[in-house]
């Protein structure tokens, strides 16, 4: 069912964006049409064609939610996405900043005056405000620090204290508290003041007159229970009570194994100072998410698709150069072995089978082993016997799927040592590829590194320079 709701929602963002993208092109036709004709009041007419398109962009849009619009921002080109933000409503700037991706939202600011920036960002709240605060100029961040409340600069000093990947850089600040000496009835009247509660409220936080946390009140727990019970009888010790400067990544996996809503924070006091919410949790698990994917391919940062051309070649030329060193070690261990080939041109259609499969096997071991370390399921100690399941993993692999194509080869070459010699060779490139797998990420772990950085290069060069080496090695050794 959840994979069925995906994909209506999937079909729904592609049809919003396409719609965007026909208006846009519609307005680009008639304005064209338009310019080429000669007509009195002609620059008139023009600004009342623009006019009427912009009006109807400008429905389509306030229809919206602001992730909607970020994620239309982020697949149109650089001169469509500015002329579609110039149309979104002033209110909803900070809001949509907030939702794109870090690129989109570096050219997006850009294209900003310093008060439009002002206007946007002023009404988000303090956790909001820091997220945004590393992409905006001095100045601006300056005014905004100004026309804020006292409580207000307290709240955004502590949000900007604490390290990103920390519990309280993703809190939030916006909550419902009350005294554990009073009734229901008080709680209910007390909710019944607010326009409407924060959002992702499933839980009223009990503290003391000092602020410090006592207990939790969910709000099943108010609804179903006399109103002239206290809080003290009925509140709960929350399961899960976060430091802000705990781990982020440790609290999101607390979130999906309890199946929470929000967690109170507190601090060093023991004094609730804010909480975390779901969303937020999952903004970060996406995040996180990306910068893997991003990093096992060698990209340092993420990266707008319509980026100038020497800012995608910044992002990448980095462990591209690596790559090419590796290859270029890859075709000397080949090149060392050129007489053999030459002898027996079976090899040069075997060996790329070797390398191939070597590759992929150790991209699933450095996968699974890199998620481990995320989950925090691997320890030091745990190192031995992880080598030991991975070459025996490896083992048996090469075994069945080298003597199959070990079969394959003497068939095709009417070989039985050729045969045997691809046996050899696959297994003992996955035996390699399961020893890399294993070590790459987990000596990156240990020196502090992140162990998804250009993971599967890494593994790729040394089962591409490994695996040829070991095949041709064989085949000189035993063949020729």
């Amino acid at each position: 069912m959840a994979d069925a709701d995906e994909i209506l929602h999937s079909d729904a963002m592609q049809q919003r964006l396409q719609e965007v993208r026909t208006l846009l092109d519609r307005q680009k036709r008639v304005e064209s049409l338009v310019h080429r004709q000669e007509m009195p009041r002609h620059e008139l007419v023009e600004n009342l064609i623009a006019k009427q398109h912009h009006n109807e962009l400008t429905k389509k849009l306030d229809a919206m939610h602001p992730a909607d619009i970020a994620y239309i921002l982020e697949a149109l080109p650089p001169d469509d996405r500015l002329l579609v933000w110039d149309l979104v409503r002033a209110e909803r700037d900070g809001e949509i900043l907030l939702e794109v991706s870090d690129a989109v939202r570096e050219s997006l600011i850009d294209a900003m005056e310093p008060k439009e920036l002002v206007a946007a960002v002023e009404q988000l709240d303090a956790d909001e405000l820091a997220d945004l605060a590393p992409d905006l100029p001095t100045e601006v961040m300056q005014d905004v620090f100004s026309s804020l409340d006292h409580e207000e600069r307290e709240q955004l000093r502590a949000a900007m204290s604490y390290p990103e990947d920390s519990v309280g850089a993703l809190m939030d600040f916006d909550m419902v508290t009350v005294r554990e000496d009073v009734t229901l009835e008080v709680v209910l009247r007390y909710l019944r003041r607010f326009d409407e509660l924060p959002d992702h409220t499933d839980q009223i936080f009990v503290v003391d007159r000092d602020d410090k946390l006592r207990g939790a009140l969910s709000l099943n727990t108010l609804l179903v229970n006399d109103v002239e019970v206290e809080v003290a009888s009925v509140m709960q010790d929350h399961q899960l009570v976060l430091h802000a400067d705990d781990s982020a990544e440790s609290a999101a996996q607390a979130f999906e194994r309890y199946d929470l809503v929000s967690a109170p924070v507190i601090d060093h006091h023991d004094q609730l100072i804010g909480r975390l919410t779901v969303n937020e949790v999952m903004d970060f698990i996406r995040e996180q998410s990306e910068e893997e994917l991003l990093a096992q391919a060698g990209l340092r940062e993420e990266e707008d698709i319509f980026a100038p051309i020497m800012d995608s070649v910044k992002n990448r030329w980095a462990w591209l150069a690596i790559n090419l060193v590796t290859a270029f070690f890859a075709s000397r261990v080949i090149g060392a072995f050129e007489g053999s080939i030459e002898k027996l041109v079976a090899l040069a259609a075997l060996m790329p089978i070797v390398a191939g499969i070597g590759g992929n096997s150790g991209n699933q071991t450095i996968t699974m082993i890199v998620r481990a370390i995320a989950l925090g399921q691997i320890q030091p100690e745990a190192a031995r016997r992880l080598y030991r399941k991975e070459m025996g993993v490896a083992l048996i692999n090469g075994i069945v799927w080298g003597g199959l194509l070990g079969l394959l080869a003497c068939w095709l070459y009417d070989s039985w040592a050729l045969g045997m010699v691809m046996t050899g060779a696959m297994t003992l490139n996955l035996l390699l590829a399961a020893f890399v797998g294993v070590s790459v990420p987990m000596l990156m772990a240990r020196y502090g590194r992140d162990p998804a950085v250009g993971s599967s290069v890494l593994i790729t060069a040394v089962t591409d320079s490994g695996g040829f080496f070991i095949f041709l090695g064989l085949a000189t050794l035993f063949l020729l």
